[in-house]
C-alpha cells in the first residue's frame, strides 16, 4: 500500500546559483561630539546608514509630514545639545533598500555592524560551551536536482526512494559515491558524479502492508541532474574573517551531510532529534509521553565550524491502543460507559490529524491518518456494500469481512480519509503509531511534568551531551567520512569574564539607600521605593468561593502594609467593602464596583482594583485584564488563591513591586544613572526600546500575530517603560505599525505609529526629545535579520522624521534572542567561586569570542543566577550601530539593565525593555475576544492599534480594542 501522501507545499528546497556580489556603497561620515564631562571623549563615526534614510522626496511621496496639526511637536530640548542630531547619510539610489511601497526589497549587500573589539571590563575566566570544533573538509560539494514522478509529499517516503537508489546503484552508475539527501528536491555529493543527467526507475515496496502476505510494489521515476557546486573557499575566506557574507548554501550541504545517519537512526523533527531509546519516556498525563533527544546544527564561528549539539525533550503521543488512550484522555472508564457530548469533542480534537494503525488483520498494519470521529455509537452506524445501496452495520462488516468481533459498540467509530470517502474503524481495532510528535498546547500537569524530565543541573546536561557525541561516533559516521567532515568530541573551551553587578539607588530615607547585589538577587529589607507613589482609591473584588471575608480582609490589610513599608502612600482601607462575585459575571461585577467606588469617591477615579482569583480560572484572568485596561481604564493586580491563605513576606514584597511600577512609580534605579555615569545613555537624553511579536500556536491559521512594542519614559535613570501593542497579519514578524500614515478628511496625511507615539510620551514626560535611540528587538531567528533590519529601521527613521525636519537620532539596533541552543557550563564545578548554588555560571558571565560569529558584532551574556536547571545565555546581536559603542560599553549597559525588572529583586536572563515587550504582546492576546479571530474590517486608522494592518497578500485584521489613555502611560503589563 502507498503511504498517504501528506502536503508539504510551505517547505522550499535550496538551490544553489552563482553568488553574485553586491557590496553596499559605504557612505563615510565623520562626525564629532562634544564631550560634556560625563561621556566618553570625541570619536570618529564611520558607520554604514540606511539607504535613502535623508530621503524626504520619497518620505513625503509615501505620505511623511514635517508636522501634523494636533500633534505634540519636537522642539528643541530645554538642555544644552551636546551631541549630534544626525548620524545618517544619503544612500546611493541604485542599492535603495526600500520599495515604494514601504516594504523593504531583498539586499544581501547591506552590511551589519562589525565587531569593534573585543571587551575587557570583569573578571577573566574559563567556561565550556556545547560547540564542538568541525574541521572544514577539502572536497567539492556538488548539488543535483532531485525529480520524483508520481509526486510524492512524504519526505519519509522520498528518503526511502532515494535510499533504494543508492543500494542498486551506488557501485555502478553514481561512481560509489554515497550522496546525502534533505527529503525534498535536493542531493549532495562530494564530487560530482559520472553523469550530468541521468533517469532511474525505482520499485518500492510497502513494507507496512503484512508480513507474510504479499506487498503491494509501486514504481517511481527518478531524474537526477547537476544543478552547481558550492566553493568551499568561499566558506573558509567567511571563517577567517575575511568575507563578510555567510555561503548559507555550503553550510546548509554540510549540515544536511551531518544529519544523514540521524535521520535515519530516530525520528527528526526540526533541527532535533528523538528517539525512546535515548532516555526511557516519562508519561505526561491524557495519553502523552515525553521523548529525549538532541538538538544539532552546525555554525560559523571565530574558531572555525562548530558543531552546536544540546539536549531536548518534546512531547509524543503514547503509542497506544486508541480505547486505552481514550479512557487515559478523559481520565474514566470509556470501556462501560457511553460518551457525552464534551467527551466526543475531546477526543475528536485530540485525535484529528494523528495516525493509527490496524490491529484487526493479523500481521497486516495498514496506517490511516484520522479525519474525525462519528457521531453515532459503532452499534448505529450502517454504509452501503454495493452498487445497489446494500447496507451494512459496521458491526456485521467486521464480523464477516475479518471475523473481527468488535465487544465495545457504545463508542464511536474513528473516521479515516476525506470527507467525500470516509472509512469507519472501530476503536478498538486501531493503535496509535509509534513517533508522533504532540503539537498542540499542554495543561499545567503535562507542563510540570514535561519540565521534570527537561530540568537538568549543568553538569548532568554536559554529561549528556558527551555521551551523545561519543553515541553517535561523527568519526564513523559513513556520511561524515564521505564528505571529509571530522567533528571533536570535545567541548569548546571559551574565555568568558564575569561582569560586575552594578550599584542600585533606593530612596534616602530607607536604611540602605544604595545597594550590590550578590550573585544576581537581593531584597527590600530596609530600603525603601525610590520613587513610591500613592494609593488613596482603591478596591478589592473576590472571585474566590474559598476565601472568605475575614480571610480576603487580612490579605489586603498585609499587602497594604507592605506597600507602605516599601515606600508607597497606600491608604489601608478600601473606598468600598470586599465585593464577593461569581467568576462568570466577571464584567458585571467589575462595572458595579467601578461605579459604586466611583460615586463614593465623588466622580474621582478608582486608582487601583485588587483580585482575589481561583488558583485555575480559566478565562477569568484574561477577561478580567480585557474589561480593566480597554474598557473601564482600571489599573488591577490580581492574586490568587493559594497566595492569599499562605501569605509570605516574599511574595507581598514582589506584588507591591508590581503594584509600585503599575501607578507609574519607580522600584529603584542604576546609581551610575543618577551619577551620570553611562556611557552613550547619559551623556545625552536617549530612549531605550523593546519590541516583540508573539504568533499563534501551532494549529491556529487565522489567529493575527501581536506586535508589542515599549520605550523608556525616564532619562537619565532609563527604569520607567510605557508600552503600545496592536495586532497585525498572521505570523508576520515585521512590525507593521511602528510608523504609519492615513488620510484624515480634515487634516490630509497624517503620521502616527508605535515609535512616534512613544517618542512624543518620551517628549512629554522628560521635556527633552531623545537624541539617542537603543532598540532592542526579540523574537527575530537568523533567516530575518535583514529584513526585519530592513524594515524597522526605515520605520523608526520616517517616525522620527515625521516630528521635526532634520531630526534623525543616532539609532542602534540589536537583536535579543533566547530561542538558541548555546550553553555555557563552569570549567570547575568544585571551585565554588566560579558557580552559583545550582551549579550554573556566574550571573554578569559574558563571551564574546570564539563561539560567536567571525566577524560580526555579537555575544552570550548569562546575567541571572540559576534557580534549576541548566541557565541558559541570552544572544545578544548588534545589527546595526551608530552610536559607535565599544563591546564593553553595550555588554556592560545590556547587563545592568537586567538589573531594574521592576517584578522582583534578581537580575533577569533577558534585558528589561525586550522582556516587558514580551510581556505587553502576551497580555494583548486576552484583548482578543472570540469574534476578533475572524476577518474583520478596516478602522478609522485614528490613534493607537486603531487602523487594521493588510500584509502582501492577506486578509485585514481585525485591530485590537484601544487602551485607555492612564493605561499606556504606565506598565500595565507587569
Amino acid at each position: 500500500m502507498p503511504v498517504r501522501q501528506m502536503k508539504e507545499s510551505s517547505e522550499q528546497h535550496l538551490v544553489i546559483k552563482p553568488h553574485l556580489q553586491n557590496p553596499m556603497n559605504q557612505a563615510k561620515k565623520t562626525t564629532k561630539a562634544a564631550q560634556n564631562g560625563k561621556g566618553p571623549p570625541p570619536q570618529e563615526n564611520h558607520n554604514q546608514t540606511l539607504p535613502n534614510s535623508k530621503n524626504k522626496g520619497r518620505r513625503r511621496g509615501r505620505g511623511g509630514r514635517k508636522s501634523d496639526q494636533g500633534d505634540v511637536m519636537m522642539r528643541p530640548s530645554c538642555r544644552p545639545c551636546t551631541a549630534p542630531l544626525t548620524s545618517s547619510a544619503n544612500g546611493n539610489a541604485e542599492n535603495g533598500c526600500i520599495s515604494d511601497t514601504g516594504f523593504p526589497t531583498s539586499s544581501k549587500s547591506l552590511t551589519f555592524a562589525r565587531r569593534p573589539g573585543y571587551g575587557q571590563v570583569g573578571t577573566k575566566c574559563i567556561v565550556k560551551a556545547n560547540h564542538f570544533f568541525a574541521e572544514l573538509p577539502d572536497k567539492d560539494l556538488n548539488q543535483y536536482d532531485v525529480t520524483i514522478t508520481p509526486e510524492v509529499s512524504s519526505r519519509t517516503v522520498n528518503r526511502s526512494i532515494i535510499a533504494e537508489l543508492v543500494r542498486l546503484y551506488k557501485e555502478s552508475d553514481l561512481g560509489m559515491r554515497l550522496p546525502a539527501y534533505d527529503g525534498r528536491k535536493s542531493l549532495y555529493t562530494a564530487g560530482q558524479l559520472p553523469f550530468a543527467w541521468r533517469e532511474f526507475k525505482i520499485k518500492l515496496v510497502d513494507e507496512e502492508d503484512g508480513v507474510n502476505g504479499p506487498k503491494r510494489e509501486r514504481e517511481y521515476r527518478v531524474v537526477i541532474k547537476f544543478v552547481a557546486r558550492a566553493n568551499l573557499y568561499h566558506l573558509g575566506q567567511f571563517l577567517a574573517g575575511r568575507r563578510a557574507d555567510a555561503p548559507q548554501e555550503a553550510l546548509q550541504i554540510l549540515d544536511i551531510v551531518l544529519r544523514e545517519l540521524s535521520t535515519k537512526r530516530y525520528c527528526p523533527i526540526g533541527r532535533s532529534f528523538f528517539s525512546p531509546d535515548i532516555r526511557t519516556p516519562q508519561r505526561l498525563g491524557e495519553g502523552l509521553e515525553s521523548w529525549c533527544g538532541f538538538y544539532q546544527s552546525i555554525r560559523p564561528t571565530q574558531m572555525g565550524l562548530s558543531l552546536n549539539i544540546d539536549m531536548a525533550s518534546a512531547a509524543f503521543i503514547e503509542p497506544l491502543p486508541v480505547v486505552e488512550f481514550v479512557g487515559q484522555l478523559l481520565g474514566k472508564d470509556v470501556l462501560s460507559r457511553p460518551l457525552s457530548d464534551a467527551d466526543r469533542i475531546k477526543i475528536k480534537k485530540a485525535l484529528r490529524g494523528v495516525k493509527v494503525e490496524v490491529t484487526h488483520r493479523g500481521s497486516v498494519r495498514r496506517k490511516y491518518r484520522v479525519s474525525g470521529l462519528t457521531s453515532q455509537p459503532t452499534r448505529e452506524l450502517v454504509f452501503p456494500v454495493d452498487e445497489n445501496s446494500t447496507m451494512k452495520s459496521v458491526v456485521e462488516y467486521f464480523q464477516e469481512m475479518y471475523g473481527f468481533t468488535i465487544q465495545y459498540t457504545h463508542l464511536p467509530c474513528l473516521q479515516v480519509g476525506n470527507q467525500k470517502k470516509a472509512n469507519y474503524l472501530p476503536m478498538e481495532a486501531c493503535k496509535i503509531v509509534e513517533g508522533q510528535r504532540y503539537t498542540k498546547r499542554l495543561n499545567e500537569k503535562q507542563i510540570t511534568a514535561l519540565l521534570k524530565v527537561t530540568c537538568q543541573r549543568p553538569r548532568d546536561r554536559e554529561n549528556d551531551i558527551l555521551r551523545t557525541v561519543q553515541h553517535n561516533a561523527y568519526d564513523q559516521d559513513p556520511y561524515a567520512k564521505e564528505f571529509g567532515i571530522k567533528i571533536s568530541e570535545k567541548l569548546a573551551s571559551v574565555e568568558a569574564r564575569i561582569l560586575p553587578a552594578p550599584w542600585l539607588k533606593y530612596h534616602e530615607s530607607g536604611k540602605e539607600k544604595n545597594c550590590l547585589p550578590q550573585v544576581g538577587q537581593w531584597n527590600m529589607m530596609n530600603k525603601k521605593m525610590i520613587n513610591g507613589m500613592t494609593v488613596s482609591r482603591w478596591a478589592c473584588i473576590n472571585f474566590s468561593r474559598s476565601v472568605q471575608d475575614s480571610v480576603a480582609r487580612t490579605f489586603c490589610n498585609e499587602l497594604a502594609q507592605m506597600c507602605q513599608v516599601s515606600g508607597m502612600e497606600f491608604n489601608p482601607e478600601p473606598v468600598i467593602p470586599i465585593y464577593n462575585a461569581k467568576p462568570e459575571q466577571v464584567e458585571k461585577a467589575l462595572k458595579h464596583v467601578y461605579h459604586v467606588a466611583g460615586s463614593k469617591t465623588k466622580a474621582k477615579e478608582l486608582e487601583l482594583l485588587l483580585a482575589i482569583l481561583p488558583d485555575n480560572n480559566g478565562s477569568l484572568y484574561g477577561d478580567l485584564k480585557r474589561i480593566c485596561e480597554t474598557d473601564l481604564g482600571l489599573i488591577s493586580q490580581c492574586c490568587l488563591t493559594k497566595h492569599v491563605f499562605k501569605i509570605t513576606k516574599q511574595y507581598l514584597a514582589n506584588v507591591s513591586l508590581k503594584i509600585n511600577v503599575k501607578m507609574g512609580g519607580r522600584n529603584t534605579v542604576l546609581l551610575d544613572a543618577v551619577s551620570c555615569r553611562i556611557p552613550l545613555v547619559s551623556d545625552i537624553p536617549t530612549i531605550i526600546f523593546g519590541a516583540d511579536v508573539t504568533h499563534p500556536e501551532n494549529g491556529e491559521d487565522s489567529s493575527p500575530s501581536i506586535a508589542a512594542v515599549v520605550a523608556s519614559q525616564d532619562w537619565p535613570e532609563v527604569t520607567k517603560y510605557a508600552g503600545l501593542v496592536c495586532a497585525q497579519a498572521h505570523r508576520q514578524e515585521l512590525i507593521q505599525d511602528l510608523y504609519k500614515t492615513w488620510q484624515d478628511p480634515v487634516r490630509g496625511t497624517v503620521s502616527g505609529g508605535m515609535i512616534r507615539d512613544l517618542l512624543v510620551s518620551f517628549r512629554k514626560a522628560t521635556g527633552q526629545k531623545p537624541l539617542r535611540i537603543i532598540f532592542y528587538r526579540d523574537g527575530v531567528s537568523e533567516g530575518q535579520f535583514y529584513q526585519v533590519l530592513l524594515y524597522e529601521l526605515d520605520a523608526i527613521r520616517k517616525a522620527c522624521a515625521s516630528l521635526e525636519p532634520n531630526y534623525q537620532p543616532p539609532v542602534t539596533f540589536i537583536v535579543v534572542q533566547k530561542r538558541h541552543h548555546t550553553r555555557l557550563f563552569a570549567n570547575n564545578y568544585r571551585d565554588r567561586s566560579s558557580t552559583d548554588r545550582s551549579g550554573n555560571i556566574l550571573p554578569g558571565t559574558v563571551v564574546d569570542s570564539k563561539i560567536c560569529h567571525p566577524t560580526e558584532f555579537d555575544f552570550y551574556l548569562c546575567s541571572h543566577a540559576g534557580i534549576q536547571g541548566t541557565s541558559r545565555p541570552a544572544h545578544y546581536h548588534v545589527l546595526w550601530d551608530e552610536n559607535n559603542f565599544t563591546a564593553d560599553g553595550i555588554q556592560s549597559l545590556t547587563n545592568n539593565l537586567c538589573y531594574t525588572y521592576a517584578r522582583c529583586t534578581r537580575s533577569v536572563s533577558v534585558v528589561p525593555p525586550a522582556y516587558y515587550a514580551h510581556l505587553a504582546a502576551f497580555r494583548a492576546r486576552f484583548y482578543m475576544e472570540p469574534d476578533m479571530q475572524d476577518n474583520g474590517s478596516a478602522g478609522d486608522g485614528n490613534g493607537y492599534g486603531a487602523k487594521a494592518t493588510r500584509a502582501a497578500g492577506d486578509y485585514s485584521v481585525k485591530p485590537l480594542p484601544d487602551l485607555k489613555e492612564n493605561v499606556k502611560r504606565v506598565m500595565f503589563y507587569c
